[in-house]
């Protein structure tokens, strides 16, 4: 009883502050100050001002917003509807108003979405919000031009396919039913899968009839935004039958009448049938079918130049119809029509069907790579020489005993020697001498003189080559690029003398490709890593053996591998990277050993190269043609520029010809 009148009190007292809280509210609102607004054909700077004294708000107004402004109030209103009712106005006038930091900012309706602080859902009246709608069962690109009408023309709404959103900035008012459409719109499909058997016929084939004949029929396909028109027909050759799915009563009805119609028995023990493909090659494909069915699996496996003998035979030829055509062993017979690229299968149905499941999952788009490679040869080379060299002939032409004499360092176009018998051949570099006349030597050849010969020379040589060949090929197909020259070689030679006395000399040669060689295999592998099997060779002639009697020589860095990349990444194949040094002394015994003295009895050589090489690669996988229109669009456009950068100047004395020039890719 006393817990009762406990809770009987509580409940009066809870009724009496309520009450108290409700007088004091609806006298606090009595007490608000009433205002009446007359405007007519005020500035807009004016109002915004007169506003800012009343709601005690701060405003910045941009400086294009100018005009007039039409406020009428029959009876006095709260003070607190003069900012919302100056909002309205400006709406009207295609102004708008941003709050951001206690400070209201006015500009054009165009430039206010930029200056929207932050997300909000809260908001009312004419402000602007930007709200952001996850959708999850329709798509938010489908739903933008829906939304688009209802929107003022200088606010957004834009869709971020990644995660099915919807971004929408516009007035508070109006995205309150922006959100109930969109809650409306959002719904699940109410669609169902609907299984069909089929008994007789190939499920994949009724299918494909079905599709053309509802498609052709203006039906929609399954990407339409008309949801009673969404129609997908797919067949599962497993259990040979067809999966159906639409909104559409009347289409599924009418989807199971046609398929009870074409799904009938037919008298024939085996049946012909035309595969028409898509992708693959009927000949190829003829090939694995047949070693399918009679189990042998060496036809499956026969190289690619037995297909093109295969598909090369003579018109007529019994033999190589029957090899091609012969029934397997599982009670079918396969053959293909490369005219066509189609397959020609007698076989039951049960075996048909599975022959079109197989086809079915064989002839799909085969997906390419794109492969760039680097090769990159970077080389320094320095060397330095300096010696003096000397030289006596003045008794070389005397009667009696005479003493001739010097010192004779290096090759030819080094020392001394040579550059006496002919100035020309002495080498680049600084060439200091002292001559005296000229001396004739006994065979009758005068030279000069030459007393004293200093040399010195100092080279430094630095070589930066960098090739980028590029190849594009289908998954599992090889690719072969060579830039090069075809260098002939000589092999062999002898002289015949036929029916003359004179030999007539006659030389075997074999010509090789000299260049840069690029051969790849690619294997994309189902998480998106490729296997490349890689060869690259780079080759050149040594000029320095032009001239050589056994023949030229070649310098030849290649590269055989087979790695494992990931799509657009980079990996070094390998390379090398050499660090040489050499330093040579020629010297007089003893003269030479003499300090600083020495030196005039020396011939110092020394040589320092260093070369670093490296081979990189990057795969790129194109699954479709979007892929590749990106890099033939940027490898097209950079020829363009190369082309207007080789443009020839226009000249004083000769016509101007113009180039050839590519055309836009588009």
């Amino acid at each position: 009883m006393n817990i009762m009148k406990g809770h009987l009190m509580a409940g009066l007292l809870f009724r009496c502050l309520l009450c108290c809280l409700l007088a004091a509210s609806l006298q606090a609102s009595a007490a608000e100050e009433q205002i009446s607004l007359n405007f007519v054909n005020a500035d807009v700077g004016e109002v915004i001002k007169a506003v800012s004294q009343i709601t005690k708000r701060n405003f910045l107004v941009d400086p294009r917003v100018k005009g007039t402004i039409n406020i009428v109030s029959a009876t006095p209103i709260p003070a607190s509807l003069a900012y919302d009712t100056l909002l309205s106005a400006l709406r009207l006038q295609g102004f708008a108003a941003v709050e951001s930091n206690s400070v209201t900012k006015v500009m054009p309706e165009a430039d206010a979405k930029l200056y929207i602080p932050n997300l909000s859902n809260r908001g009312n009246g004419d402000k602007l919000v930007t709200r952001v709608f996850m959708l999850h069962h329709e798509s938010a690109v489908q739903l933008v031009p829906i939304l688009r009408p209802l929107i003022a023309p200088n606010n957004i709404v834009v869709a971020y396919p990644n995660n099915n959103a919807l971004v929408v900035t516009d007035y508070a008012s109006n995205l309150k039913r922006i959100e109930e459409i969109v809650a409306t719109l959002d719904q699940a499909q109410t669609a169902e899968t609907v299984v069909i058997p089929v008994k007789y016929a190939s499920a994949m084939d009724i299918a494909q009839t079905i599709n053309h004949l509802m498609l052709d029929g203006s039906v929609v396909a399954a990407g339409s935004t008309d949801a009673s028109q969404r129609f997908m027909l797919a067949s599962d050759g497993r259990t040979n039958s067809l999966l159906l799915k639409t909104e559409s009563a009347a289409r599924i009805a009418r989807v199971k009448e046609l398929a009870a119609r074409l799904d009938i028995q037919t008298s024939a023990p085996g049946n012909i049938h035309v595969v028409y493909l898509k992708n693959a090659e009927a000949t190829a494909l003829a090939l694995t079918l047949r070693s399918v069915l009679s189990g042998d699996t060496q036809a499956a496996a026969a190289p690619a130049t037995s297909l093109a003998s295969s598909a090369t035979a003579m018109p007529g030829s019994m033999t190589q119809t029957t090899k091609n055509g012969a029934a397997p062993t599982g009670g079918g017979m396969i053959q293909a029509d490369a005219a066509t690229n189609s397959l020609i299968i007698t076989a039951p149905e049960a075996i048909y069907n599975n022959l079109r499941a197989v086809i079915e999952k064989l002839d799909v788009r085969r997906a390419q790579v794109y492969v760039e490679a680097l090769v990159v040869e970077v080389t320094a080379a320095k060397a330095a020489e300096f010696g003096v060299q000397w030289q006596s002939l003045n008794g070389l032409n005397g009667g009696g005993a005479q003493l001739i004499g010097g010192t004779n360092f290096g090759t030819t176009g080094q020392n001394i020697i040579g550059a006496a018998a002919s100035i020309a051949s002495v080498g680049t570099g600084l060439n200091i001498g002292i001559a005296n006349g000229t001396t004739t030597l006994p065979s009758g050849l005068k030279v000069i003189n030459l007393g004293m010969l200093a040399r010195a020379l100092e080279t430094d040589a630095n070589t930066n080559i960098l090739s980028t060949p590029n190849l594009l090929t289908l998954d599992n197909e090889e690719a072969k690029i060579i830039v090069g020259q075809n260098v002939p070689f000589i092999t062999g030679s002898y002289a015949q003398t036929g029916s003359t006395a004179t030999a007539t000399p006659f030389q075997t040669i074999d010509r090789k490709d000299v260049g840069l060689t690029l051969s790849i295999k690619p294997q994309i592998s189902q998480n998106g890593a490729i296997k490349l099997q890689i060869y690259q060779e780079v080759s050149s002639v040594d000029q320095t053996t032009l001239t050589n009697p056994g023949g030229v020589t070649t310098n030849k860095r290649s590269l055989a591998s087979t790695v494992m990349i990931d799509d657009g990444k980079i990996i070094v194949l390998g390379g090398l990277i050499q660090d040489s040094l050499s330093d040579s002394r020629d010297k007089v015994p003893l003269l030479g050993d003499i300090p600083v003295l020495g030196t005039l009895f020396r011939y110092n050589t020394r040589q320092h190269s260093k070369t670093n090489l490296m081979i990189f690669i990057r795969p790129f996988v194109m699954r479709d043609a979007h892929a590749y229109q990106g890099y033939t669009q940027d490898r097209y456009e950079y020829l363009r520029g190369e082309e207007g950068n080789a443009k020839m100047p226009l000249g004083f004395a000769v016509p101007d010809v113009p180039a050839p020039a590519l055309p836009p890719l588009n």
